[in-house]
């Protein structure tokens, strides 16, 4: 009996794993970091990125060097992605088409709301669209505290830095909180070649 379920489970993460190379445009890639930072200490899980799909070797995503197009085989190699897929009917054209038009902005390493610089997941949010041009993703009041609800110290740093207040509660999105969404099915963990 053991047999049997060792072999059901190691065949269904085959499944899943097999459906996570059919990569296509508008997948999004949620990095899921080995170690706890900043990011993932004030989020649910361990996902610290996301990334929207281009073609199987490409993804657009918005990192420190701003609004890129990165081949996937030269993505982050610690941690490992997920590969979710949203199940809304948006348009890939023009999802992807709004993705571009971000090409070059500046990273937000502020993450506010009404600036012209991006930040990762704020690039999905924006971007994915359904057929009558409506947002697919809506902003969340954006957390920067830990479970105890206090903002963490990294983060009162960070922005006192800035001479700014930590802009707890504003509108915005983050990756972990992406990829529970009801509009996203995670598929399984990419598999690189």
């Amino acid at each position: 009996m053991k047999t049997h379920v060792l072999t059901a489970t190691a065949l269904i993460l085959q499944v899943i794993s097999a459906v996570a190379q059919q990569l296509k445009p508008c997948d999004l890639l949620f990095h899921v970091s080995p170690t706890a930072n900043a990011i993932t200490e004030v989020t649910p899980g361990m996902i610290d990125h996301v990334a929207i799909v281009l073609s199987p070797d490409s993804v657009i995503e918005a990192t420190h060097r701003g609004v890129v197009v990165t081949p996937i085989d030269s993505m982050r190699s610690e941690g490992y992605f997920l590969v979710g897929r949203v199940r809304s009917r948006i348009d890939p054209r023009q999802t992807l088409r709004n993705a571009r038009s971000y090409m070059g902005r500046s990273y937000d390493f502020v993450f506010l709301p009404d600036n012209d610089a991006i930040y990762c997941s704020e690039l999905v949010q924006l971007s994915y669209v359904d057929k009558k041009g409506r947002q697919i993703f809506s902003t969340v009041p954006m957390s920067f505290h830990d479970q105890s609800g206090r903002v963490t110290a990294y983060w009162q740093h960070f922005y006192a830095e800035r001479g700014m207040r930590v802009p707890e509660g504003l509108p915005g999105t983050n990756p972990a909180e992406l990829s529970q969404r009801r509009q996203v099915r995670i598929l399984g963990r990419l598999r690189r070649q």
